[in-house]
């Protein structure tokens, strides 16, 4: 007598549970987040991190197999300033789709769903640390807003031409100062061989304007390399020009 098996609503062979699946997901997104956020070396605070750095759109998980991930941003506190330390706890909601096994015996998980949450610790020159903690109850809070990141205004460079073209060299240094009196901005200025030379920038930012003024009256945009403006260099100063470093 032939049996023929019959294939029914139950679990298929070799079927894998769809909430193991999504458990292994949310830990496996919380790592690359990890990752992805990486070596620290600007000054931040923790809700700047969360608001700039971790999306909390619901998107596809890396994994595949049609799981979804949603990031919720849970607590921040502190900034990565000298030694001090910022902290942002992340919730990751999984959800794994059924897949049915594609051909008799084949791999197939049922639908199923996790929540895992992590505490991210950040601090400056350091790279990003995490480890696992109890998920809390209730909604997450209203996603944090990033403080806006001090730069070299817009027109710093237009701003700086207007000066550099009407400054003498006793006046060069308060002209200067006058049109970038913003306290987060550092100004440097010097006379060489002649040429008014002028450097404003945000040195925390690596952000460098540096202009020069030559005997002939041209206004000139030195090149240099942007690794001088790391910590420990040259920095945003008129060196970059007077003195390049070999």
């Amino acid at each position: 007598m032939l049996l023929v098996a019959s294939a029914g609503c139950g679990k298929g062979i070799g079927e894998e549970s769809g909430d193991a699946l999504a458990r292994d997901t949310a830990a496996a997104e919380a790592k690359q987040l990890n990752t992805d956020l990486g070596h620290r070396n600007r000054a931040r605070d923790a809700g700047s991190i969360a608001a700039a750095e971790i999306s909390q759109e619901p998107q596809d998980a890396a994994s595949g197999g049609g799981a979804t991930v949603r990031r919720e941003a849970l607590a921040w506190s502190g900034r990565t300033a000298g030694d001090e330390r910022a902290t942002v706890d992340v919730r990751f909601v999984v959800t794994v789709p059924e897949q049915p096994p594609v051909s008799i015996g084949g791999a197939s998980n049922s639908a199923g769903e996790a929540t895992r949450c992590y505490r991210y610790e950040f601090e400056l020159y350091r790279y990003t640390t995490y480890h696992e903690i109890d998920c809390p109850s209730g909604p997450a809070p209203s996603p944090p807003t990033a403080a806006p990141v001090p730069r070299v205004p817009d027109d710093g460079r237009q701003r700086l031409t207007a000066v550099l073209r009407t400054a003498t060299p006793d006046t060069l240094a308060g002209a200067v100062r006058a049109a970038f009196p913003q306290d987060w901005i550092t100004v440097d200025t010097t006379v060489h061989e002649g040429a008014l030379v002028a450097a404003v920038g945000v040195p925390a930012e690596r952000d460098c304007l540096l202009l020069v003024r030559t005997p002939a009256g041209k206004i000139e945009s030195p090149g240099y390399d942007r690794i001088w403006l790391e910590p420990g260099e040259t920095g945003c100063r008129t060196a970059l020009y007077v003195a390049p470093p070999r």
